[in-house]
């Protein structure tokens, strides 16, 4: 057996999916919020000195923008108070610890050339605040902690959700039912597949802490994406429309990969990505059918 690995919400879009691709090979602890509450720090410390385990991926977060909004104290004590107390407790038993954070940190910037990890933040939404402080805070705690910046994310395997604004399931409804695909033409940001992250993981158990720039490049908008990836499965491209009433200002979520890329470690572009992930989406609806 490998190394024992404790994956914090494990019932959230990214944890399910961290959970199935670890669950080959490693120890896993996978406790439900009745086991451990993230937000009470004596409960983690108790939890983590029990259980010891190697490695920490924390991937429970209130990540619903609007949630974060409406919602910021009960929001915030979980993604940055909870945060604070896994990277503390990691510390103190000597566990590899994996922070899930977002590329929502960077929404406030107005540079149109991708981002980079050590640039100055000012994000303008709650979710994106929450998630630089905890980042600071993390980091200052626990300089070994690992930061990951996370694109949107989709999966085409049903692993008993479905979650909403997956970016390929909203392909794959549109081209069986025919229906307009409206994307905006001023979102500029990456998106990956979840399972290719939590392959990736696995890489990180030995890089240096600090934050990371962590999913697949891509320097188009959410509109040329949609188009590119239909023209390129040849698919009915006049699906894809314009979104209207959209900021003038546009909105750059594009990320270098550069310090990523410098530890051999690379995602596939988000076109390639997608593409592949939306023709299993399409053939396994075709068969079901």
């Amino acid at each position: 057996m490998g190394k024992r690995i404790l994956i914090t919400g494990i019932t959230g879009f990214l944890g399910k999916r961290v959970a199935a691709h670890f669950r080959e090979g490693y120890e896993l602890l996978m406790p439900a919020h009745e086991e451990l509450d993230i937000t009470n720090q004596s409960w983690v410390e108790q939890y983590f000195h029990q259980h010891r385990p190697d490695v920490v991926i924390h991937c429970a977060a209130v990540s619903d923008i609007g949630v974060c909004e409406q919602n910021p104290e009960s929001s915030r004590l979980i993604n940055v108070t909870g945060s604070e107390n896994i990277a503390r407790a990691a510390k103190t038993i000597g566990a590899k610890c994996i922070l899930c954070s977002s590329d929502q940190v960077y929404t406030g910037g107005c540079q149109r050339t991708p981002h980079e990890e050590e640039e100055v933040l000012s994000p303008v939404n709650g979710y994106g605040r929450q998630k630089a402080e905890a980042e600071q805070n993390c980091l200052r705690l626990n300089p070994d902690c690992i930061l990951l910046r996370l694109t949107w994310m989709y999966d085409p395997v049903d692993r008993g959700d479905r979650p909403r604004g997956d970016f390929v399931r909203i392909l794959t409804e549109g081209i069986q039912k025919k229906q307009k695909l409206v994307f905006s033409d001023q979102d500029y940001r990456g998106i990956t597949s979840a399972m290719e992250v939590a392959r990736n993981m696995e890489r990180l158990f030995d890089l240096p802490g600090g934050i990371y720039n962590f999913g697949s490049p891509n320097e188009k908008s959410v509109y040329e994406t949609a188009k590119e990836v239909l023209e390129r499965l040849d698919q009915d491209t006049t699906l894809v429309t314009v979104k209207e009433d959209v900021p003038a200002i546009p909105r750059n979520l594009v990320m270098s990969q550069e310090k990523l890329n410098g530890y051999g470690i690379s995602f596939a572009s988000t076109v390639e990505g997608v593409c592949q992930a939306l023709e299993l989406s399409l053939a396994f609806s075709d068969n079901i059918d």
